[in-house]
């Protein structure tokens, strides 16, 4: 009587194990999709970052800025004479 006890108990384990390493590969398989698009979401985001910069770069250059200031608010660098110099 143990035997068959010992055999039940051992086929019941068995199987337990083979669910188990079942449900371990799904989930592993599934952690790795995600984390394959989490990666390529990254990539996409640091494209998008590094275009950001250069598009911050452009907009912050200084001749552009001495540009915009000229052609939109019609300013200019004063002359000698416009220089005023206020001591304390």
């Amino acid at each position: 009587m143990t035997t068959r006890l010992l055999l039940t108990v051992l086929v019941v384990a068995n199987v337990a194990t083979a669910l188990a390493v079942v449900h371990a590969r799904h989930r592993h398989r599934v952690l790795f999709v995600e984390a394959s698009r989490l990666e390529k979401a990254r990539d996409e985001l640091n494209i998008d970052f590094g275009r950001l910069q250069l598009e911050q770069a452009t907009w912050a250059e200084s001749n552009r800025i001495d540009q915009v200031a000229r052609d939109r608010l019609g300013m200019k660098f004063p002359e000698g004479a416009e220089i005023v110099v206020i001591r304390p």
